[in-house]
């Protein structure tokens, strides 16, 4: 039977990850929960990451890595920040050990963007990126990466020179429960309207400046013209997403495709989203990308 070699484990703001990996990077026990750092910050973060390895049956001597919110100010050990431009390789000698726990347990540092006029922050995405790129990418990749807040990342050479988050999923969640447009989109079920969602991405994309008069036709249209609740839910999504495309493709040459890190629906609508505007992409699923992140990090750390 295959032995474990380390614990990889994502810790976002809401999602805890946890996979036991052998010395071959096979994934031979997986745990999700939803409990990110801000429920574990109430709970406890040793007891929650213990939870997860009793129940994996993770030897005591087993490391483990973190990347994600877990090395945020306000999560269980702050890991810092390597600065822009981040080679990606900095990442790997800068993860922070936790004090105080027997076990050999590194949080991996996230990447900083200290430019007053567009200051910005990663935690996790930069071990996706790892894991996407690898240590030895060479020329220029545009990626995008959905999320709750998006990063839109510039990547020369394996340094990451520039990004921008967008917080476009927030905004989604927010506008949908807590506006007007709640009532357009009441009772939507899961059935996809990709002609109107491809034309909201297209409308926001050519007019960004209009994205807020844009998101208020998802209930005038569905008024005065009729249409499903699905129908302005995608409108809503799509004026969210054109909007931001519309920042995140300034400047892209239109041949050279995005690399796209993105898993499940969210997946689905960004290759959607690109398809409209005739943008070629490069898919990488997330949850892969993350893993093989934590694998190349665990490597150079411990020297398996």
């Amino acid at each position: 039977m295959t032995e474990p070699a380390y614990v990889a484990v994502d810790w976002g703001t809401s999602s805890f990850r946890l996979w036991l990996v052998d010395r071959a990077g096979l994934v031979l026990a997986e745990r999700r929960s939803d409990e990110g750092m801000l429920a574990s910050a109430k709970t406890g973060f040793p007891a929650v990451l213990q939870s997860h390895l009793a129940a994996v049956e993770a030897p005591d001597h087993l490391p483990v890595l973190v990347c994600g919110m877990a090395g945020a100010k306000t999560g269980w050990v702050e890991a810092g920040y390597v600065d822009t431009p981040a080679p990606l390789s900095a990442v790997l000698n800068q993860a922070v050990r936790v004090p105080g726990e027997a076990r050999d347990i590194r949080i991996l540092p996230g990447i900083a963007q200290r430019d007053a006029a567009a200051p910005d922050v990663m935690r996790g995405e930069e071990t996706q990126l790892l894991g996407a790129l690898g240590l030895d990418a060479v020329g220029e990749a545009l990626v995008c990466m959905p999320g709750t807040h998006s990063k839109w990342v510039r990547v020369g050479g394996g340094i990451v020179e520039r990004f921008s988050t967008f917080m476009t999923g927030e905004l989604f969640s927010a506008v949908s429960r807590e506006t007007i447009l709640s009532l357009a989109i009441a009772g939507a079920d899961e059935a996809e309207d990709v002609a109107s969602f491809k034309a909201a991405v297209k409308a926001a994309y050519a007019a960004p400046a209009f994205a807020a008069n844009l998101l208020f036709t998802a209930r005038s249209r569905q008024l005065l013209f009729g249409g499903t609740a699905a129908a302005a839910r995608e409108t809503l999504s799509g004026t969210l997403i054109g909007a931001e495309l519309a920042a995140g493709l300034s400047g892209a040459v239109r041949q050279a495709a995005v690399v796209l890190i993105a898993s499940g629906r969210l997946a689905m609508l960004y290759r959607h989203a690109f398809d409209a505007l005739s943008f070629t992409v490069q898919p990488v699923d997330a949850d892969e990308a993350v893993r093989r992140g934590l694998s190349m990090a665990a490597a150079a750390i411990w020297k398996k």
